[in-house]
């Protein structure tokens, strides 16, 4: 085949050795079946694969960790890029260069050597590049610096010709516009470079309440985030995990309520800040504590392994006290477990993320004041992933009133692919710019196996 003469790295078809393992996705719900995979090794493969799928008609997809896949690739061009795995810290300009395999663990783990923290998000498995170019909405540093786009200085991108595009915010500075935040819609990142910031501690952790006290903890949260710093970043999410021995003891089997803690002040604030919530109720379990920036993967204990989920989301404007009670109502204890979900989420934004960057870009929504976060696992039962949503959709109606009707972009779903709502991801006049971006770049939509930006006719 003429397209495996032109890479380094493998070449794959359906069925031949290998191609389960470059097309896996981390959510099951989806899978890939691509016409052809190129598992990239080096940015000049990357630029092949483009050229061929472009010569021969097909879509391009990209995969790097399996997270984010939500339209099957089938009959598209797949590029994984696994290998491309280069991390390059330089402590002096306080800068981290990455290629577009580069998984969040691996970055924390070599910034934290110089004192130095990235914008990482809650999962240390998540792809770093696509959490930037999707918004990057950091569970830590978010409302204090904004979101982890905002901080990208330069990108290498093979856009739909083939060409390599090296794009800062003076050279190509509509496509830097539009990438960050338009996510895989204009091309194929090979390497990214973004600002650290020098954190290597702070006070953070859980804290998880028995479920029977959910209206207590929720109440005290609402009036409790209305009163705290920028350099405090918290969520709660209601969780019903399984009776198994992986779940510690106080939890298996039952609603709990965790509520997440990251401050970046001394430990000493933060206790004095993070009282109200331990006051709410008795904590089963409590680790909020000083601890290493390097450890922060621990705050939400996010999936690590790969299974089937069904999840939604959206934004809110606000969180008054009938919103609680509805979720309460919703989610709470008395909730029977066929209409339970495994996770509830609402994550708190504002700060610095409600502000617009030094240099713009295409991140909307920004005026949200929470996200509104629901996942849950499909058990292997006919019509599990129906009732499944049937429940996520009961929430998103009940809490319509107190919603911004947008939505952040990286928390878009399997189930949320159609324009409208990936339109809902952007502000009105940031959604034609970026229409009128992707017409320049990738007229042809080479790159639309995604939440793909086009046209609402």
């Amino acid at each position: 085949m003429w397209l495996s003469r032109q890479t380094e790295g493998p070449v794959l078809l359906p069925g031949d050795e290998g191609y389960d393992l470059e097309t896996a996705t981390f959510n099951l719900v989806h899978s890939h079946r691509a016409a052809i995979v190129v598992g990239a090794a080096h940015r000049r493969d990357v630029q092949a694969a483009v050229r061929f799928a472009v010569r021969n008609g097909l879509p391009v997809a990209v995969v790097a960790t399996g997270h984010g896949a939500v339209v099957s690739s089938d009959g598209a061009v797949l590029i994984n890029t696994r290998r491309l795995t280069g991390v390059t810290i330089d402590p002096h300009a306080r800068t981290a260069r990455i290629e577009a395999g580069v998984r969040w663990q691996d970055v924390i783990d070599k910034a934290a050597v110089y004192g130095l923290a990235p914008m990482a998000g809650s999962s240390p498995t998540v792809g770093a590049v696509a959490y930037m170019l999707g918004g990057g909405l950091s569970p830590t540093l978010g409302r204090t610096l904004g979101y982890a786009a905002d901080h990208v200085r330069s990108l290498d991108v093979v856009t739909a010709d083939g060409a390599l595009r090296q794009v800062t915010a003076e050279h190509d500075p509509e496509l830097f516009w539009a990438i960050r935040g338009g996510k895989g819609n204009f091309g194929v990142v090979t390497a990214l470079e973004f600002d650290l910031f020098p954190y290597s501690r702070l006070y953070g952790g859980g804290l998880f309440f028995a479920g029977t006290r959910t209206a207590d903890v929720l109440h005290a949260y609402r009036e409790w985030v209305a009163t705290v710093p920028e350099e405090m970043s918290s969520s709660f999410v209601l969780l019903r995990l399984p009776d198994l021995p992986f779940v510690p003891e106080p939890m298996r089997g039952t609603l709990t309520v965790h509520v997440r803690i990251a401050y970046l002040g001394t430990a000493e604030e933060g206790e004095k800040l993070v009282a109200p919530l331990r006051a709410a109720a008795p904590a089963l379990i409590d680790t909020v504590a000083e601890m290493p920036f390097s450890a922060i993967a621990t705050i939400h204990n996010d999936p690590t392994e790969p299974g089937a989920a069904v999840d939604r989301s959206m934004l809110l404007r606000e969180l008054p006290a009938e919103s609680i009670d509805a979720l309460v109502d919703l989610a709470g204890p008395d909730v029977a477990p066929d209409d339970a979900l495994m996770m509830v989420e609402i994550r708190h934004l504002g700060g610095a993320l409600s502000r617009e960057p030094a240099v713009p870009n295409a991140v909307g929504n920004r005026s949200a004041a929470f996200n509104l976060f629901m996942a849950s696992v499909v058990l292997p039962v006919e019509g599990d992933a129906e009732r499944i949503r049937a429940i996520e959709q009961r929430v998103l109606d009940r809490f319509r009133p107190w919603g911004t009707g947008g939505a952040y972009l990286n928390f878009l779903s399997t189930e949320d692919v159609t324009p409208d709502r990936v339109r809902a991801a952007y502000d009105a006049d940031g959604f034609d710019r970026l229409l009128r971006a992707k017409q320049i770049y990738d007229p042809h939509n080479t790159f639309r196996i995604n939440h793909n930006v086009r046209s609402l006719d």
